[in-house]
């Protein structure tokens, strides 16, 4: 199974703008910038590796840990992940910070936090991350 985007970039480093295609359509013409990768905390002047990495990262995270949840007889009603991915300028990208906040019905804490540190490992993005430190806080709320 093959998933594919396309990156367009004009100008240099600094001045110059790209845009993103996916196979999907949910990215479509999507810009981003060295602005929106550097300088724009706020997210507004488009899109960037990070973000998408983030994006991924808590997709699939999400995905993973309810399958593990629905294999316990406990499937979730709502999984919230968030995922931060941190860019250090000059060093790159040093990690992936996970949190989900789990409504699962019949679960105690100690079994969700099991299948929740499970989940970190299994989640294809998390081992595809290697070479980063992931974290977890995994809550049920």
């Amino acid at each position: 199974m093959d998933r594919t985007a396309n990156a367009v970039w004009k100008g240099n480093l600094k001045e110059g703008k790209g845009t993103l295609d996916s196979q999907s359509g949910a990215l479509k013409g999507t810009p981003y910038s060295f602005k929106a990768r550097f300088e724009d905390e706020s997210g507004k002047s488009g899109t960037n590796p990070e973000e998408l990495i983030a994006a991924a990262h808590a997709g699939c995270y999400a995905m993973q840990f309810s399958h593990f949840l629905a294999e316990n007889g406990t499937p979730a009603t709502e999984l919230d992940a968030k995922a931060v991915v941190t860019l250090v300028p000059g060093t790159g990208i040093t990690g992936s910070a996970l949190t989900v906040v789990g409504k699962v019905p019949g679960i105690d804490a100690a079994k969700f936090k099991e299948l929740a540190e499970k989940a970190k490992a299994e989640c294809p993005v998390s081992k595809a991350l290697g070479a980063i430190k992931v974290t977890l806080d995994a809550k049920l709320g």
